[in-house]
């Protein structure tokens, strides 16, 4: 049973990427806000980001051998389904080492080693899927979860009816101290990134449209999250552009940086699209294109049907319509003005808590 001052011990499967890592990480610090005995271990893949954002937000991880099946080709599917049994007996482990009460699955290829291991070992579990249609991951455990919480209603006909829960997706509580759109030097601040690791397409485009686009060189202050592997080549691109801009591999200070922003230019994962509505802030949705059952356009679509934000197809996107589309809206401030309250409108201020309420009702009905 879950009482207040007893410790609950929660493990999270969360690994790869910070789609998956930061609303779990909201999760996460909502169960120890609450109670400061809930001790919470993460499961992932031990890869540098990964390590970085969870040793920068205070959590422990473990990590268990394990690799995606989907679009890998064939014979590097088969060779990586051999890996699960393994995996499964390592999550297994590291459960009853943490004498886990309650196990969390975000989706990606590291939640069904965890999830299945917590029903062997017969312990509650919970899966989470923010996106519009639910990745293969979640499909194949929801059978034996004990909840599904979702972030669209779209979703829930892929999961049994008396599982689900739509209650958003959870965004931490940093996201929600109002901080007004900032000026640097007079100009307006235009956001850009591609996710935690970065997005070369995005990059490109952005530059190409500073570029050549006097009128943004003129409103903008730019901070550009390039992600790791793109950012020498993108701080050399700026160098002689004469753009008023920061480039960083990586913003750890997101929440602080979004709620200043103007205008964001960003991939539609469902994280992001959350953390843009708590803001209220208007977009430009670069989707990104091999995300499985392209996921990232349906996120996108959704967004863009409310009035929120303007969608550009990677497959479209050049610096030239990059700049036509933020001189468009730059132009008409009051539709700028119009994305953002819809945004704001789209908000679910209560994801977090009501997945807390979720599980604690769950737990005390199994006792």
């Amino acid at each position: 049973m879950w009482m207040t001052g007893a410790q609950v011990n929660i493990v999270i499967a969360a690994g790869g990427t910070g789609g998956h890592l930061y609303p779990a990480i909201a999760l996460a610090k909502e169960f120890q806000r609450q109670d400061r005995e809930n001790m919470v271990t993460f499961i992932g893949s031990g890869k540098q980001l990964e390590n970085s954002i969870l040793a920068h937000e205070g959590f422990s991880v473990a990590h268990i051998h394990v690799k995606g099946i989907v679009g890998r080709g064939l014979w590097a599917s088969l060779k990586n389904v051999c890996l699960l049994p393994k995996a499964v007996w390592q999550s297994m482990k590291i459960l009853r080492d943490r004498s886990a009460d309650l196990v969390i699955g975000t989706g990606g290829y590291f939640s069904p080693p965890v999830v299945c291991a917590a029903a062997l070992l017969k312990i509650r579990r919970i899966i989470m899927e923010p996106n519009a249609v639910p990745g293969l991951a979640n499909r194949v455990v929801g059978p034996i979860a004990d909840r599904v919480f979702l972030a669209f209603d779209g979703a829930k006909h892929y999961f049994h009816e008396a599982k689900v829960r739509v209650v958003g997706t959870p965004v931490r509580e940093e996201f929600f101290r109002e901080t007004t759109a900032r000026q640097q030097g007079g100009k307006d601040t235009l956001l850009v990134f591609g996710g935690s690791q970065g997005a070369k397409a995005i990059n490109t485009a952005v530059i190409d449209a500073l570029k050549a686009s006097s009128i943004m060189r003129e409103t903008f202050a730019v901070i550009h999250q390039t992600g790791e592997v793109d950012h020498e080549r993108v701080k050399a691109a700026y160098a002689s552009s004469g753009v008023d801009v920061e480039v960083v591999p990586f913003l750890y200070d997101m929440p602080q940086v979004l709620q200043a922003a103007t205008l964001v230019v960003a991939r539609s994962g469902a994280g992001t699209l959350a953390e843009l509505a708590v803001c209220g802030k208007p977009s430009i949705l670069v989707p990104y294109p091999h995300a499985t059952h392209n996921h990232q356009e349906h996120n996108a679509r959704a967004v863009e049907q409310t009035g929120a934000a303007v969608v550009i197809l990677e497959a479209e996107l050049t610096g030239q319509r990059l700049a036509h589309e933020i001189e468009r809206l730059m132009s008409h401030p009051e539709r700028l003005g119009e994305m953002g309250a819809k945004s704001f409108a789209g908000r679910k201020v209560d994801a977090t808590a009501l997945m807390i309420q979720e599980c604690r009702d769950l737990m005390n009905a199994m006792v």
